[in-house]
């Protein structure tokens, strides 16, 4: 997911009351929800080399437990350098050690459970295992997250100007709106790849081996859809409750995986680009090969999301 969004979930949790355990609560839970995202430096590569190297080893289950504790001494030390200073606000709670603890690990863990819930994946076993996690259910950037926990933190915050007792409900409420809304993202999804599935099947005679549900901007409620065999693949649209449109043009693989991956043995971008990969699409071109992704073939993100091997 994007950061603001990040930095809203972590909001939302210390507006829920949590904000209230300990001095540096809020800051904390804000920063622990981005955390996870210092693997942004990889996009300081050439070529495409960063795509091997985004939401892995700071996604999983070492940095899970490593982040939260350097977040928290440095917390500390921030606390006690100003204290020192005599800059310390007199309005900040005192420290609890652990909640400030707990606190960072919550904001932490809410990183890697956003971002595995689009399609571009999240590897959440690295390094034990450099699978991809993919939730399909949520694009990268939801409006309709952001205003829901926006409502919920300004109606929150309002109340605890006014010194209200109740201060924390709306957040709380829009907590609870949250979740509900994920639920029915996940029912929509599994209900669009089962139905797409069948359709391909009963249109074209192919049963796909994979059929991805890909979320799109602010029409939660369709996804354009992606299927492909060994031979084959295609795109279609959903729309819940139960229809799908299936594009009757559909292509035929002109080049393996397997062959490409051969041909890119030797090319730190394209073997980047194919670990990262979820449904290759290698085609050939007079000089050579060019490597996309199905989930990328649209005009906007195509040009940054394609590899050219030259013979």
């Amino acid at each position: 997911m994007d950061n603001l969004t990040h930095s809203l979930v972590g909001a939302l949790a210390g507006q829920m009351g949590l904000k209230r355990k300990t001095g540096l609560a809020l800051p904390t839970l804000i920063i622990a929800a981005n955390l996870p995202d210092i693997d942004a430096f990889a996009t300081l590569l050439s070529g495409h080399q960063h795509l091997a190297l985004r939401r892995g080893l700071t996604h999983g289950p070492i940095a899970m437990l490593i982040l939260p504790l350097l977040l928290w001494g440095l917390m500390l030390w921030f606390d006690h350098w100003q204290t020192r200073r005599g800059t310390r606000p007199d309005t900040r709670l005192p420290i609890d050690k652990g909640w400030l603890l707990g606190l960072a690990y919550i904001g932490c863990l809410t990183h890697p459970l956003l971002d595995w819930l689009n399609s571009y994946g999240v590897r959440l076993l690295e390094p034990f295992a450099s699978i991809w996690f993919y939730g399909d259910s949520i694009f990268i950037i939801d409006i309709w997250i952001l205003l829901v926990i926006s409502v919920g933190l300004y109606f929150s915050y309002r109340r605890e100007r006014r010194q209200a007792r109740n201060w924390a409900t709306p957040a709380v409420g829009s907590a609870a709106l949250l979740l509900c809304y994920l639920a029915a993202n996940a029912v929509i999804t599994a209900r669009a790849e089962q139905l797409t599935a069948r359709a391909v099947e009963q249109r074209f005679g192919i049963t796909p081996s994979l059929v991805v549900a890909n979320p799109v901007p602010v029409e939660f409620w369709k996804r354009e859809m992606l299927w492909r065999d060994n031979s084959h693949y295609g795109r279609a649209i959903y729309q819940a409750p139960d229809t799908v449109r299936v594009d009757e043009q559909f292509a035929a693989h002109q080049v393996s995986a397997s062959a490409a991956a051969n041909a890119a043995s030797k090319d730190e971008n394209a073997k980047a680009f194919l670990f990262w990969s979820r449904m290759p699409v290698i085609s050939s071109h007079p000089n050579g090969l060019e490597i996309n992704d199905q989930r990328f073939l649209n005009t906007l993100m195509k040009q940054s999301f394609t590899v050219q091997l030259s013979n």
